[in-house]
């Protein structure tokens, strides 16, 4: 079911969202308009933050600086593994652009071990919520990380500290045609939940 919110756009029930949302690694070349992105990272910031301490950072990359990123890639690859072949480098350069959009989320330290745990786990829902809101706009979204995702060149080159928490890249784009169903099944609630005292209280 979806309904016309006040940002001029079909926006889907949250509750079909959540049961319908899934990854899409492929999508089309063009690129999302930039009202779309913000209204994603708008979304992403209403996660639930104890403290508010909003600890949640965003770099998008698009056009040339996803060339960019690629080249990092290649450095990073070049640095852990100093004997890679030529076609190893540009299979790292050429990632990046399997979305015209990347977002790149990390998350800044607190000031103790509790603080830092908390702002992880903010900075994880705001991830979430991203991913609802794009899939609610008919986006298509990948979050990925990966061994390389955690150098310290990459957050150099992201203008981050060098100790904070990297969260993911999202990929984004519209998705393609034939885009495969990637939703992935869980286990039953049965499984994972326990209920106390329920039956008590009838």
């Amino acid at each position: 079911m979806t309904r016309f919110t006040e940002m001029g756009e079909f926006a889907m029930d949250v509750l079909e969202a959540i049961m319908t949302r899934h990854m899409v690694g492929k999508v089309r070349p063009e690129r999302p308009k930039r009202e779309e992105i913000e209204t994603l990272l708008r979304a992403a910031v209403r996660a639930p933050n104890h403290r508010l301490t909003e600890p949640w950072r965003f770099v998008v990359i698009a056009g040339p600086a996803l060339d960019e990123l690629g080249e990092v890639f290649a450095q990073i690859l070049r640095a852990v593994k100093p004997d890679a072949t030529e076609e190893e480098l540009n299979r790292e350069r050429a990632k990046p652009r399997r979305a015209p959009v990347i977002i790149a989320v990390t998350c800044l330290k607190g000031r103790d071990p509790i603080e830092t745990h908390e702002n992880i786990v903010a900075t994880a829902a705001a991830i979430q919520n991203l991913l609802l809101a794009a899939h609610g706009m008919g986006l298509g979204a990948y979050w990925r990380t990966g061994d390389m995702a955690y150098h310290p060149l990459l957050l150099e080159w992201l203008g981050v500290p060098t100790d904070a928490h990297f969260m993911g890249f999202v990929y984004l784009g519209y998705p393609a045609p034939d885009a495969p169903p990637r939703q992935t099944p869980r286990r039953p609630i049965e499984e994972v939940a326990q209920w106390r005292g329920w039956e008590a209280e009838g």
